[in-house]
C-alpha cells in the first residue's frame, strides 16, 4: 500500500491513542485521523480539551447487477440495490468524556407524515436521498444535537480494518446464526459459542440481525465488538495496522473532519472515557417506523452522574477472563457495599471487558468509573431491571490486574 505523505505520518502515536477513545465507536473514526477532507468547525480553546460532535455511519456497497458491485461506488443511477446506512452513530466528545448514541435504522426523521413514503422517512434512507449532508441534518433533527462533521464508511473498508487488527472474537448465542443470501453472496453459518472471525465474516456478524432478535439486538452486539476492536489498537499489531486504517480516505471513507481538532486532543487522550447508548424509541402504529422518545433519551444520553453504590442492585459478573477473576471481583464489590453479586463462569473470551445495562444507567456509570471500563447501555443486553452486568474478558488480566492480588479469602479459625 502507498504510504501517506509525511505530514499525515507525523504523530502516529497520538493518532493511535485518539483511536482508542473515539474510533471504538465506529471504524469510520479510524480513517478520519489521516486529516483528509475539508475542514469542519469544532470548539477548540487553547488550554482546554476540545468539544465536538461527530456523525459516523456505515453504508452498504452498491450493486449494479446481480452480485456485481458497481465500479463507481458513488453513482446513484442504474442501481440494483441503493446504499442504505443501517448503522448510524452520533458521537459527542466533551472534554475527556466520549459518548456514542446509536440511532436505529428505522427511526423516523421528524413527525411521521402518512401522506409521504414510509421508507423515505427513515434515517437509513437519508444518505442515498441527499448525501452526507442530508444524513447529518436528519440526525440533528432526531437527537436535537448540532453535528460538527461526519464520517461515512463502506463495509469493504471495515473488512480491511478488522483483518489488519487481527480479526474479531465473538460469542454467538443459541441457537447460532445462519444467514444465506445468494443474491448478495452471503453465507454465514456460526454455531453457538466462541468464534474468531476474519474481516469478511466479522462484517457479516456486525450486520446480521438473526440470532440477536432485532435491530436493537444487533446494535448491542455491535457496541461490544467495536469496543473490542478499539482495545486491539493498544497492541503492536494495532500500531502496525495504522497504514491500512489511515489509507481509507477515498477508498471506502468520506469525511470532512478538521485535523486541527485531533491535534488539540493530544494532551487529554489518556484521560478519555467511553460510554455507549441506544436511542430510545416508540413504535409508530401501522408502520415499522420508530419515533424518538425524548423523555427517555435524556436518561441515557450524555453525562449520567455516577451515584453512590446501590446496595440492592443486582450485579451479574460474567467471568470469561480465563483467570478466574470473578470471585476476587465479587469480594471487591462486596467491600464497596454491593450485597447482591453473582458470578457466572464462561469460557475464556477475547471480547473486551465492559459494564453493560439496559435502563440502570447511573448505577452502571458508578461501576464503570470504579473499574475504569467502558459503559454500554442497550435494549437487548441479558440483564433485567435493577441489574447491571460486568463482562470480564481476557483483557481483564491486565486491565484489572489488581484483582489477582486479592487472592482467595483467608479461612477463619476453626472451632475446637
Amino acid at each position: 500500500m502507498t504510504q501517506p505523505p509525511a505530514p499525515r505520518i507525523a504523530g502516529l502515536r497520538a493518532l493511535q491513542a485518539f483511536g482508542l477513545s473515539l474510533s471504538a465507536l465506529s471504524l469510520g473514526g479510524f480513517a478520519l485521523l489521516s486529516g483528509a477532507g475539508p475542514s469542519a468547525a469544532a470548539a477548540v480553546t487553547p488550554g482546554q480539551a476540545p468539544s465536538f460532535t461527530l456523525l459516523i455511519a456505515g453504508r452498504d456497497i452498491v450493486y449494479c447487477y446481480y452480485r456485481q458491485p458497481c465500479k463507481d461506488q458513488d453513482q446513484r443511477t442504474g442501481l440494483a440495490q441503493p446504499p442504505n446506512t443501517d448503522t448510524v452513530m452520533v458521537v459527542k466528545v466533551q472534554g475527556t468524556t466520549v459518548h456514542a448514541l446509536n440511532i436505529p435504522r428505522d427511526t423516523n426523521v421528524g413527525p411521521f407524515d402518512r401522506s409521504r413514503s414510509v421508507a423515505l422517512q427513515k434515517i437509513n434512507s437519508q444518505y442515498f436521498a441527499g448525501g452526507p449532508e442530508a444524513l447529518v441534518k436528519a440526525a440533528e433533527t432526531i437527537t436535537g444535537e448540532h453535528i460538527d462533521s461526519y464520517v461515512i464508511v463502506r463495509t469493504d473498508y471495515v473488512e480491511r480494518v478488522i483483518d489488519a487488527l487481527g480479526g474479531l472474537d465473538v460469542t454467538v448465542p443459541e441457537p447460532g446464526i445462519e444467514w444465506i443470501d445468494n443474491a448478495a453472496g452471503v453465507n454465514l453459518n456460526l454455531a453457538p459459542g466462541a468464534h474468531h472471525l476474519d474481516g469478511k465474516n466479522g462484517v457479516l456478524y456486525l450486520r446480521v440481525r438473526k440470532g440477536f432478535g432485532d435491530d436493537y439486538g444487533r446494535i448491542d452486539h455491535q457496541k461490544q465488538a467495536l469496543t473490542q476492536l478499539a482495545g486491539k489498537l493498544r497492541t503492536p499489531q494495532g500500531l502496525a495496522a495504522l497504514p491500512t486504517i489511515l489509507g481509507g480516505i477515498g477508498n471506502g471513507v468520506q469525511t470532512d473532519v478538521n485535523p486541527a481538532t485531533i491535534a488539540a486532543l493530544r494532551p487529554y487522550l489518556g484521560q478519555m472515557k467511553l460510554s455507549f447508548a441506544t436511542l430510545p424509541t416508540d413504535d409508530i402504529p401501522g408502520t415499522f417506523n420508530l419515533a424518538v422518545n425524548r423523555d427517555r433519551l435524556a436518561q441515557v444520553w450524555g453525562d449520567v452522574p455516577a451515584t453512590p453504590p446501590n446496595p440492592d442492585l443486582k450485579v451479574t459478573v460474567v467471568d470469561a477472563s480465563g483467570e478466574n477473576l470473578g470471585p476476587a471481583l465479587t469480594r471487591a464489590l462486596t467491600a464497596l457495599g454491593y450485597r447482591n453479586v453473582q458470578v457466572t463462569p464462561a469460557p475464556r473470551s477475547g471480547e473486551a471487558s465492559q459494564v453493560f445495562t439496559q435502563l440502570d444507567v447511573s448505577d452502571a456509570a458508578q461501576l464503570a468509573d470504579t473499574l475504569n471500563l467502558a459503559r454500554l447501555q442497550g435494549e437487548r443486553f441479558p440483564v433485567g431491571p435493577g441489574e447491571v452486568g460486568i463482562l470480564l474478558g481476557a483483557d481483564a488480566a491486565a486491565s484489572l490486574a489488581g484483582l489477582k492480588g486479592l487472592g482467595a479469602p483467608t479461612p477463619g479459625p476453626t472451632s475446637p
